[in-house]
């Protein structure tokens, strides 16, 4: 039975708070924007527009956001959170006027310290305080999470039954998909806005959150569960916290020798290296910092779990930063299944780079036009080599590549410019999107073996249908109509037969547990 959405700590989500002015009254100049900000909307998204009860104000994080819809949603409203209309008490012409002046940059860059991350923190339920063991009858390996991004909320699936086990509200703008620990006990959440939240599944209870920033891109979890790394685009920060109760426990400024900044693309688990792996927009490096290595087996807690007091007692390691030299600022990231190859997106999109993780060399180039999204790729075992399968953003091809020699096997037309892909290692398809432009509505189905399109579905026309991902076993896979009056498709992965439709407010990612504690090689990382 679903309970009822609860705030469990999550403040409450809204775009703008009242505005009372004249309606019909003259469009305001800048100076007046700023002072009817402050007056109406700064005790909600806080006196220099970072965010608190409503998200952050400033043109990074409304890049979801276009200046229109910011205009329709001041004078409409925001359904199902507590931003309402003001059709009318705005005119129209002053509507535009605050649109534009939210979107405009801060005279001087907001800052975002160790001092205010400490502040933020807000322990709803300490580490060890509730009982260890699933409050429902399903897998707890077998479970979903699904974002859905219409009204900020999360559900949580049961994998076999595809029950509704609880529905909460989340942040606004989730980014990067959740992170579990690899019992699959606790998730974090990580938003545009900074925000981590971490979750106990087996309680359904929010029980922590901090601010690591005011615009982050996305967050890591180490291998054991021990520690979370954020990635922040402002300020050019990598935050690490220890994910008991999200304690701050370390900010890393990130420059280069000669002093010059650069925001965080991403940052990435990597536990066959026992170490974060960070993607840097501005400078020609990749950072890798190493997590200590315990002695015995660790984990957040749980069946396997150790006392708490032995979790605690391990050594605070110095997580010092590797530094690696790349010929070129990479972006996007795809791991080899050992971690030991990073293959990086190029500025300009016009191709990649596959770097030696452990040499720090550049061992080849990979000529791939149309801005590959390379956080999207998959990999598999063909004729006894492994290949791996990329998307485009600008180009409606899915490129195919021999992991052995980085040889281009196949470049795959598609319908369409495409976001995300997905497979299963039991399962023979991959299945990829067509998310950019008139086609939208439609999935291409790829037999692994013959690197043909076999099948192309349109489940919802004229909707977008994006983002699959399996169960456990590969038997099932969900399927995203991305729409307000949206659902989650229930697919057969071999017949590839409609089995259920789940009604969802436009749902965007799933995270299978399995799939992403266990790294499974046909999911993002």
């Amino acid at each position: 039975m679903v309970r009822p959405s609860r705030g469990r700590g999550l403040l409450a989500v809204a775009l703008l708070v009242s505005l009372p002015v004249v309606a019909g009254e003259a469009p305001r100049e800048s100076a007046d924007s700023q002072a009817l900000y402050q007056t109406h909307c700064a005790s909600c998204h806080g006196i220099d527009r970072l965010g608190g009860m409503g998200p952050a104000l400033l043109p990074g994080n409304l890049s979801r956001l276009k200046q229109d819809e910011a205009i329709a949603v001041i004078r409409e409203g925001r359904p199902a959170t507590q931003m309402m209309g003001f059709e009318d008490v705005l005119s129209s012409a002053e509507s535009e006027a605050l649109a534009k002046w939210i979107y405009t940059p801060p005279d001087t860059p907001p800052t975002w310290n160790m001092a205010d991350i400490k502040q933020s923190q807000v322990v709803m339920h300490p580490f060890g305080s509730l009982p260890d063991e699933p409050t429902f009858d399903a897998d707890p390996m077998n479970l979903f999470l699904v974002v859905e991004t219409g009204d900020h909320h999360v559900s949580l699936l049961d994998g076999d039954t595809f029950d509704r086990i609880d529905r909460f509200p989340s942040r606004y703008a989730l980014h990067g998909g959740p992170k579990y620990t690899p019992d699959g006990r606790y998730v974090f959440f990580g938003s545009r806005d900074g925000w981590i939240s971490k979750y106990d599944i087996y309680n359904q209870e929010m029980v922590a959150e901090v601010r690591a920033g005011i615009n982050m891109r996305n967050i890591a979890v180490s291998g054991d569960g021990r520690y979370v790394m954020a990635a922040n685009y402002l300020p050019h920060t990598l935050v690490l916290f220890d994910a008991h109760n999200l304690d701050p426990m370390k900010a890393y400024p990130v420059s280069d020798a000669s002093g010059a900044t650069s925001r965080v693309s991403a940052v990435y688990a990597a536990p066959p290296r026992g170490s974060f792996i960070a993607a840097l927009k501005d400078i020609k490096e990749v950072w890798e910092i190493p997590w200590p290595v315990p002695t015995s087996p660790v984990v957040s807690t749980g069946h396997m779990k150790e006392p708490i007091e032995a979790l605690r007692s391990h050594d605070t390691p110095n997580f010092d930063v590797r530094r690696i030299t790349v010929p070129d600022y990479l972006d996007d990231f795809f791991f080899d299944p050992e971690y030991r190859h990073l293959i990086g997106a190029a500025r300009g999109g016009q191709g990649a780079m596959v770097i030696d993780l452990d040499s720090g060399d550049n061992v080849a180039d990979l000529p791939l036009a149309g801005m590959p999204h390379l956080g999207s790729g998959v990999s598999w075992m063909l004729d006894g080599r492994r290949v791996m399968a990329i998307p485009h953003l600008t180009k409606g091809a899915v490129s195919i590549i021999d992991m052995s020699d980085w040889s281009l096997i196949k470049t795959l037309e598609t319908a369409g410019p495409g976001f995300f892909m997905r497979s299963h290692e039991n399962s023979p398809y991959a299945w990829v999107d067509v998310f950019f432009g008139p086609n939208h509505d439609k999935v291409h189905v790829i037999d692994k073996q013959s690197l043909e399109i076999v099948e192309t579905l349109t489940p919802a026309p004229g909707k977008v249908a994006a983002h699959v991902e399996f169960d456990r076993d590969g038997e099932k896979l969900l399927l995203s109509i991305w729409d307000r009056d949206g659902a989650v498709i229930v697919y057969d992965a071999k017949t590839l037969k409609e089995l259920q439709r789940i009604p969802m407010d436009k749902p965007s990612g799933k995270y299978n547990v399995w799939n992403k504690t266990q790294y499974e090689e046909g999911t993002s990382h």
